[in-house]
């Protein structure tokens, strides 16, 4: 009974209500969640409706633990959006691209008219074609169908996001910070975050962070900024942007100068004791001594020769001498023939220290640890000399360096746990250095970002602290050989012929200059120049440079650009308004350089208002996805996971899921993986394909409920109950690593027999990390004129390589490589850089009603006493000026930024009613990007135009714009971009 005077409470009628788990996509984090949705009544005399009441984390979630953050929580109005794309839709003839003016267009025209176009590329020309994804989560999907379109003119946005921290430690140690590894949050003493923004892996970094300030454990940021969770950090350390590299090589300085390195795993796990070939000015200089196999040798202390590193071999770590010249001291497999040879007493570049004098028939060699004290023991990485440099002073660095050896090394944590090794040794326990790494985009952003991203992990090799108890472990099915056994599309004949597949993926990691995508004259064979001289190991292609390679037709013209989810037009390009510009260009006959550009997406982002043809995508609620083994899973490091999504509402409007588009276009274009042998469609549609195609025998896109009867996992016959299985897991599969397996992985010979067995990798072998990389060394030895095989002929592809691609961790100054097209650093003493808010994703959710009460405009935000001294206060409007141009914004001044770096949220500031905004939203009238001031090209001293990029990886160089800023009028921004200008 309810007492007088009160009212009666109420509590919601859920009778309508059902529970659906799913995967979120409101970020990369790829959280379980639950979503409730509810059937209400339609219009009058229409059926009720299936609508969002709300999502929650799902508790049982290997990723997230039933943690949601804001942006998923969000996720309802993703559905609500006045941005949504309705049906299909043809530019209006005589429109023009950014005008925004459409038809709609059947599903039936726009396929065949694509269907059309395509089938004549692929029957010509097929590389006229590119195809290039944003952040679509299904990459296996979308590499299987450029391969077998036959254009290698195919990647995804890890180009301009983080292809320096994958392609950095998948040279290194098999795996990397990014998504392919993890810290051991519940076991690390001491942890560094190394420029990561708030909103990157949010949930994980939550928990762990939890854990960690629950435990007791330091934790220190190194970041410029001092924003979310660099906030609640024991210690911020406030570096000058790009000098990261520079700071963790003084660590190593530290480190190595007072013996605080853990021997027995660098001797054991590592190649440094590997023999190093010292033979200046031949092709064989600074390649490891192999035996006729091809196997590295060490100088074994035992026997006093030299051997393989196997059982009972006692590797000498710190060595140099010389060798008798036998068939097993003649380089790699006879890569040293046609060398050239100089004087005995020249200068080799891996050490300041000339190379001693040979006796006949002996050969000098060096072991790795040898050439790391050489290099790195010198003044010039000393704390006192750098510190001025990174704006770190000097007692920080030293103290920072003996605060993780104090840690890895008196701290130590040993568990109890019998595991295997490689060399067939049997271990009680497992040893663990408690110090662990986390990296993300604000080291990848910079052109010297690979380097830099090596010098990290170069730390954790010296400290022992990796896949073990407390430190960066791996998560399945990395780690990988290293590099990976995959090589990208380079035959020419293969690449030009008409209806052929490629006979390799379109993305791969090159090993030597033979493995680049060149024709014989040395020219690129892809559109975006990744696998060039140009950017040799450019693993996750160069996304930035398509649209401008494409306009000036070089290295050729294309036909036809498919964009799918990548807002190319606006925050994701290098210079937004000359990005639209390009767009737009025609040619003296007055057609477009860009003949056809398809965009695929959900939404009406400014994309979208360029294209000739716009396919509507789902949303994430309404479609299925796999996410996949053989893309990028929801693995942890104790557990190897993948995940699907499923249709919890129905589609209310004219859209397609992009994965059927393209499996209906694979049919059509009769691609021989998506046909019979007599032309037959193979695949019902997506979900049928998923649950069918085997890229090897029982090895298909999801790993879980194999077999007939779904009780196989990883390798299985195809389940034809796949998907209800996984929807009846809350789907999600997760195996769970037995003990043996959990640990030191790339040496761990039960769990690579497992991975093996999983087809993570292709053999059970063990994976040593390399401090010392042979293929950097190649590449520099082409660079020299040195290397026997292709060499590049032009002087600044000579250049950039014998100057980057050093065998061992380096930093260079960004503003060493060439200058922008005007201007100089001391004219612009800013760095200017952006990073996401922990409630907004990429330009997803600007448009998200709930997000934008949180944030809808951005400022740029200034050191406090920078801003007094160029007499600027909180709210003024400042020009902010780069070489390539200048914008018009608002201020606001802090204490957590580094003096000389200014930043802002990227992405908040939006064109003018694009995402369903009003024309008067702030997004568009106070909103900015720094975009509008980066350019897509340096020029070098030659003369050459190169893309704005790291020249090894080909990662966007974003963060190295530079900036200066000055008092501005306090209304009106500039440039302020509307379509139909």
């Amino acid at each position: 009974m309810t007492p007088a005077g009160e009212r009666p409470i109420r509590f919601e009628d859920r009778s309508q209500q059902q529970v659906h788990h799913t995967t979120c996509y409101m970020c990369a984090c790829r959280c379980g969640i639950k979503v409730t949705t509810e059937e209400r009544p339609g219009e009058p005399g229409q059926p009720c409706k299936t609508h969002v009441r709300f999502i929650q984390g799902n508790p049982n979630h290997v990723v997230n633990q039933g943690v949601l953050c804001a942006k998923g929580s969000a996720g309802i109005m993703k559905q609500y959006s006045k941005a949504k794309l309705q049906h299909p839709m043809i530019r209006r003839p005589g429109s023009e691209r950014g005008d925004g003016v459409y038809d709609p267009i059947s599903w039936d025209d726009a396929l065949d008219l694509l269907s059309k176009r395509l089938a004549h590329i692929r029957a010509t020309d097929p590389k006229k074609l590119a195809f290039f994804t944003g952040r679509d989560q299904m990459q296996a999907l979308t590499g299987l169908w450029a391969q077998q379109f036959g254009t290698p003119n195919w990647a995804a946005h890890g180009g301009f996001c983080s292809v320096n921290m994958a392609a950095a430690g998948l040279y290194s140690i098999g795996y990397s910070f990014w998504e392919f590894g993890a810290p051991d949050w519940d076991r690390a003493k001491y942890f560094v975050l190394w420029g990561v923004a708030e909103d990157h892996s949010s949930n994980p970094i939550k928990i762990g962070l939890d854990k960690l300030k629950t435990r007791g454990a330091k934790f220190v940021s190194v970041n410029p900024v001092r924003t979310g969770y660099s906030a609640i950090a024991d210690e911020w350390v406030p570096i000058r942007p790009g000098t990261d590299g520079l700071l963790a090589l003084a660590i190593v300085h530290e480190l190595l100068a007072n013996e605080w390195i853990d021997h027995d795993y660098l001797v054991r796990y590592t190649n440094a004791p590997w023999l190093v070939i010292d033979a200046p000015g031949t092709a064989q200089d600074g390649l490891f001594l192999r035996d006729d196999e091809g196997k590295p040798l060490v100088w074994d202390q035992q026997s006093q020769a030299t051997k393989r590193m196997e059982k009972g071999v006692a590797p000498a770590l710190h060595w140099s001498g010389s060798v008798p010249l036998s068939l097993e001291g003649r380089g790699a497999r006879g890569e040293g023939d046609g060398a050239s040879t100089t004087d005995d007493d020249a200068t080799s570049p891996l050490s300041p220290n000339p190379s001693p004098t040979r006796g006949e028939g002996s050969q000098r060699v060096r072991t790795v640890f040898s050439l790391i004290l050489n290099r790195y023991s010198s003044t010039d990485y000393a704390a006192d000399t750098v510190a001025a440099q990174c704006g770190v002073p000097a007692e920080q660095i030293r103290r920072l360096a003996r605060e993780m050896a104090h840690v890895a090394f008196n701290e130590t944590i040993e568990l109890p746990c019998r595991w295997t090794d490689i060399y067939g040794n049997v271990h009680d326990k497992v040893v663990g250095r408690p110090v662990a790494f986390y990296a993300m985009r604000g080291i990848s952003a910079h052109a010297n970002g690979f380097q830099t991203c090596r010098a990290l992990h170069l730390i954790q090799m010296l400290l022992g602290a990796l896949d073990s108890p407390g430190n960066f472990r791996s998560k399945a099915p990395f780690p990988r050989p290293i590099p990976p056994a995959q090589l990208p599309e380079n035959d020419p004949g293969i690449i030009n012929a008409p209806d052929t597949a490629l006979s390799k993926t379109p993305l791969g990691f090159p090993t030597r200059p033979e493995e680049l995508a060149l024709d014989a004259s040395g020219n690129p064979l892809r559109l975006d120049k990744a696998y060039s001289w140009e950017a040799p190991l450019a693993s996750h292609g160069m996304m930035h440079a398509v649209i401008k390679n494409a306009v000036e037709g070089d290295p050729y013209p294309i036909d036809t650009l498919i964009l799918f989810m990548a807002n190319m037009a606006w925050n994701s390009a290098m210079n937004t308004a000359g990005t639209q510009e390009m767009l737009r260009a025609r040619d003296e006959a007055g057609n477009h350089k860009i003949p056809f550009l398809v965009v695929a997406d959900a939404f009406d982002s400014e994309t979208v208002r360029f294209a000739d043809l716009v396919l509507p995508d789902t949303t994430y609620l309404e479609r299925y996805d796999a996410i996949s083994f053989l893309d990028r899973p929801i693995s942890e490091p104790d557990a190897a996971a993948d995940s699907i999504r499923h249709p919890v509402l129905p589609l209310d409007r004219d859209v397609r899921p992009w994965q059927d588009v393209l499996v209906e276009l694979a049919t059509r274009l009769k691609f021989p993986a998506f046909v019979k042998a007599d032309g037959a469609r193979k695949f019902a549609g997506y979900t049928d394909f998923i649950v069918n195609y085997e890229r090897a025998p029982g090895i298909g896109f999801l790993a879980g409920f194999r077999g007939k009867d779904g009780e196989k996992s990883f390798r299985g016959e195809p389940n034809p109950q796949q998907w209800q299985a996984y929807i009846g897991a809350q789907s999600f599969f997760a195996h769970h690593w037995p003990d043996n397996q959990r640990w030191m992985r790339g040496v761990n010979r039960d769990y690579l027999q497992a991975a093996a067995d999983a087809a993570f990798i292709p053999k059970a072998e063990p994976i040593i990390a390399q401090l010392y990389s042979e293929p950097l060394q190649k590449f520099r030895l082409a660079g020299q004129g040195l290397y026997p095989g292709r060499q590049p002929t032009r002087e600044v592809d000579k250049q950039r390589l014998a100057q980057y691609f050093d065998p061992l961790p380096v930093w260079y100054e960004t503003s060493a490589l060439p200058a922008h097209e005007t201007g100089a650093a001391p004219d612009y003493p800013l760095h200017a850089i952006t990073q996401r808010p922990m409630m907004m994703y990429h330009s997803w959710d600007s448009q998200n009603a709930w997000l934008r009460q949180i944030v809808a405009q951005n400022y740029l935000y200034v050191n406090t006493a920078t801003a007094a001294s160029l007499g600027l206060a909180d709210l003024d409007w400042v020009w902010v000026e780069s070489p390539h141009g200048r914008i018009r914004c608002q201020m606001k001044t802090m204490e957590g930024v580094e003096a000389n770096t200014v930043w802002t949220w990227n992405a908040i500031g939006k064109m003018s009613e694009a995402w369903g905004l009003e024309r008067d939203a702030s997004e568009a009238t106070v909103g900015f990007l720094l975009n509008h001031l980066i350019a897509e090209s340096i020029r070098a001293e030659s003369g050459e135009r190169l893309s704005n990029s790291d020249p090894i990886t080909g990662q966007a160089a974003w963060y190295d714009l530079r900036v200066r800023i000055r008092k501005a009028e306090e209304s009106g921004v500039w440039p302020k971009l509307e379509f139909g200008r």
